[in-house]
């Protein structure tokens, strides 16, 4: 009898400390499923943070998909908005709906924004026989006749492959973005097609959609939307050397609950970083073609606020949000 409490009781010791053990570890929420990019954050993140030993804990791993992102965020806002345990993989997606109110009234401010390690870097692309030498002449172009310039981009209306060339537009001194031609089709791919074709004058999309495309000879990257050139890349000049204040990528990163405190908020921007600096997370941009894109802590928070912010005032403009 005492032999069978005392197995009982180690063996209900045993199953309390595994319950322990399990919710004082770190979980990142992916909020799609499987195999996509936003899982492609949250376990190739999690798992070099584990093997430089950021975190003494394998990272635990959930798949939220819904809403494009908004199932996740709306039950981090409302059921885990104190959890100091909690990462959430992120990307320019998810600040694009933020600002177009596609998460049903939820706001950017309502979690915090830790910070992105990496990106697809946005790129302005033209058919290799276009006259358009420079991303000032295609402005210029468009500046003079509006009509005589038209994108084709990878995302609807409004969407993120839109935004961009209007963002540039902008910083150009051209304001009246609703007359700027775009065509969304189905996919980057789809997008070159119809600007080698002629169809179009120009293609607006990320970087891993143009590679095949480039080493091929049928078209030009007349800019990359980067802080500086994109390594393998660097004969192609980004739109800031060029005049125009312009980085739009598709960034990776993470955020979490705005409830945590600050000490917890440092902590995981510092173990964040820890995962840039590696070489495990360089040799994984590699093998997964994205760019260097360093932005942590208060640094990407003030990043992510005026970007939602212009993106806001665009899609207003454009009348994809009232």
């Amino acid at each position: 009898m005492t032999n069978r409490l005392f197995k009982a009781l180690m063996t209900s010791a045993v199953l309390g400390l595994t319950a322990t053990t399990a919710i004082s570890a770190a979980e990142c929420i992916a909020p799609a499923n499987p195999g996509g990019g936003w899982d492609f954050t949250c376990r190739q993140i999690g798992k070099i943070m584990y093997d430089i030993k950021a975190v003494d804990t394998p990272v635990q791993v959930t798949n939220m998909p819904g809403a494009g992102g908004g199932l996740a965020y709306n039950h981090v806002v409302s059921e885990r908005a104190d959890d100091g345990d909690l990462i959430v993989a992120a990307s320019s997606a998810t600040t694009t709906r933020l600002a177009q109110n596609a998460y049903a009234g939820m706001t950017a401010d309502q979690v915090r924004f830790v910070g992105a390690i990496g990106a697809d870097p946005g790129v302005i692309v033209v058919a290799a026989d276009s006259p358009f030498q420079s991303l000032g002449d295609l402005v210029e172009a468009i500046k003079a006749d509006p009509g005589s310039v038209a994108f084709a981009g990878g995302s609807a209306v409004g969407g993120f492959d839109h935004l961009k060339p209007l963002m540039i537009l902008k910083e150009g001194g051209f304001t009246d973005i609703t007359k700027v031609k775009y065509i969304g089709v189905d996919g980057g791919a789809d997008a070159i097609t119809q600007t080698v074709g002629g169809f179009t004058q120009a293609m607006t999309g990320d970087m891993s959609e143009v590679v095949s495309f480039l080493s091929n000879g049928d078209i030009r990257v007349i800019a990359v939307l980067t802080e500086e050139r994109v390594p393998g890349f660097d004969d192609i000049p980004t739109a800031k050397e060029q005049g125009y204040d312009v980085v739009a990528v598709n960034w990776r990163g993470l955020y979490v609950p705005k409830g945590i405190s600050d000490a917890k908020f440092d902590e995981w921007a510092g173990k964040l970083q820890q995962v840039a600096d590696s070489p495990e997370w360089a040799q994984a941009m590699k093998d997964n073609g994205l760019a260097p894109f360093t932005k942590v802590g208060g640094d990407f928070q003030g990043y992510v606020d005026g970007l939602v912010a212009d993106i806001n005032a665009m899609s207003k403009e454009l009348g994809v949000i009232q």
